[in-house]
């Protein structure tokens, strides 16, 4: 009698189960909740940036009433210069179900005129989100007093409108 042993499944390896979970650091005072326009954003972000001697890429997370729903910072780079990465800069947004964000960084030398790698970047952002359905609904330039909005310039590409 020939007699064959039950099928047995080997398991060779162990492969992570994974949870993804939004852990708040803080808060932060703001004195606006929703975002209205581009004047009223600026006045939390000139005091966000206030005394910061890098660039830092902000990314404000918003619901879809545009309440903002978290701040999320994409990178901290040099006096000069922040690497930003679609990946790292729609991560909290995707993990928090936004349905827009604004980008957000400042210049440390006082100037918000926008430089050339600023628009590329924007672009590539806008259409980053408009694959992920996250409408990047502005992207604010923060110098000493003065800020630039893609927004109101009309510089957002088409595709990240609604």
């Amino acid at each position: 009698m020939n007699r064959t042993a039950p099928h047995t499944t080997v398991y060779q390896y162990r492969l992570p189960k994974i949870k993804l979970t939004v852990v708040r650091e803080g808060y932060e005072p703001s004195p606006i909740r929703t975002i209205s326009d581009s004047q009223k954003i600026f006045e939390f972000l000139r005091g966000y940036f206030h005394g910061h001697d890098r660039e830092e890429m902000l990314a404000v997370i918003l619901n879809s009433k545009h309440k903002i729903v978290g701040l999320h910072t994409v990178s901290i780079g040099s006096l000069t210069l922040s690497i930003v990465h679609p990946r790292e800069t729609f991560k909290a947004a995707i993990v928090m179900n936004a349905a827009a964000i604004i980008l957000a960084h400042n210049h440390p030398s006082g100037d918000p005129t926008p430089s050339a790698e600023d628009r590329t970047l924007t672009t590539r952002l806008s259409q980053a989100g408009a694959l992920l359905g996250i409408t990047v609904l502005d992207h604010i330039v923060v110098g000493d007093d003065r800020y630039v909005s893609f927004a109101d310039e009309g510089w957002l590409p088409p595709t990240s409108h609604h």
